[in-house]
């Protein structure tokens, strides 16, 4: 069966295509014959109660001087037939609310919604780990810098984060007597206004932060090491982490086993774990990645798996 992918995304005129998960979900796609089409920035909306979209032809090209091209613009309902591929970038803002709402209608008409938009909605990226306390090292979330700052003294090496980022950014590692805790909170949690999450520090970051990809519910068996360089204790591949391939460990598939099945259940088709050590530290839904250095290390074709799984269930 034939499908219309249509994708929700970054500007594709911006992206890496040797890194981008989903130039590799559409290269799949049009590999197994399916139509794409490609959403305008901003082109989402609602007439009248029906969802659609400000949409392009797209054709794509795994070269790196010339990977795409896309043909007249249009609008189009959404329907049965459709597969939406929603890929936006954090942050969860309030647009991106609206677009989920958006795209609620949308499925509600018969589209399949990857992932689905109430999940985008209800799982925070942070958040979404502690539904599974048995998996998370020691963690409090709180908008008191003085709670965070008892949980970083009882630690004794803790990591400080907002519940909005990704990439690495705005993640501190301090302890009781550094110098700058106190105004570390304060910028993290805006004078007490702002929601934070503290962790305990794993030193085993050294040896990567690992990303685990579910398809599914199911484990790619390969996971992606981001390894810190230099003097940076952040892994994450956007501030210059290395990515190493490696097998996953028993305790990494204990850790899918858990999460898989909830996630699945939830509509929830790509998922990305984050696991140091033996811990889960974020469940990552909006637009994991990690796919094209994976298939580039062990010869896989993970977006082509995604994309049997969203045939079987279309």
């Amino acid at each position: 069966m034939t499908l219309d992918v249509i994708v929700i995304m970054d500007p594709i005129s911006a992206i890496t295509v040797a890194k981008d998960s989903t130039f590799a979900m559409l290269l799949a796609a049009q590999r197994r014959g399916h139509r794409l089409h490609y959403v305008l920035p901003g082109g989402l909306s609602l007439d009248g109660g029906v969802a659609q979209a400000r949409v392009a032809p797209l054709s794509v090209r795994d070269d790196p001087e010339d990977w795409f091209t896309l043909g007249a613009e249009s609008r189009r309902a959404f329907g049965p037939g459709d597969v939406v591929l929603m890929r936006r970038d954090p942050p969860v803002d309030a647009e991106y609310i609206y677009d989920t709402q958006i795209l609620g209608l949308a499925q509600a008409a018969g589209a399949r919604v990857v992932n689905d938009p109430r999940g985008l909605r209800d799982r925070n990226e942070k958040l979404a780990a502690l539904e599974f306390p048995q998996c998370c090292p020691p963690t409090l979330v709180s908008r008191s810098a003085s709670e965070l700052k008892a949980f970083v003294a009882a630690q004794g090496d803790a990591i400080l984060k907002p519940l909005d980022g990704m990439g690495g950014r705005s993640i501190f590692r301090t302890g009781p007597k550094d110098p700058n805790i106190n105004v570390i909170l304060e910028t993290l949690t805006d004078g007490n206004r702002r929601t934070a999450m503290a962790q305990r520090y794993l030193p085993e970051i050294v040896e990567g932060d690992k990303r685990i990809l579910l398809v599914n519910g199911e484990p790619v068996p390969y996971c992606l090491a981001r390894i810190p360089q230099g003097d940076d204790f952040r892994g994450n591949l956007a501030v210059g982490g290395r990515g190493e391939g490696r097998p996953l460990s028993d305790r990494d598939r204990w850790i899918a086993a858990q999460v898989g099945p909830e996630m699945k259940r939830r509509g929830m088709v790509f998922v990305g774990l984050d696991v140091i050590g033996d811990w889960l530290t974020e469940v990552n839904v909006t637009s994991p990645t990690c796919i094209r250095e994976l298939d580039a290390q062990f010869g896989l074709d993970i977006a082509g798996d995604l994309f049997a799984a969203i045939e079987a269930g279309a």
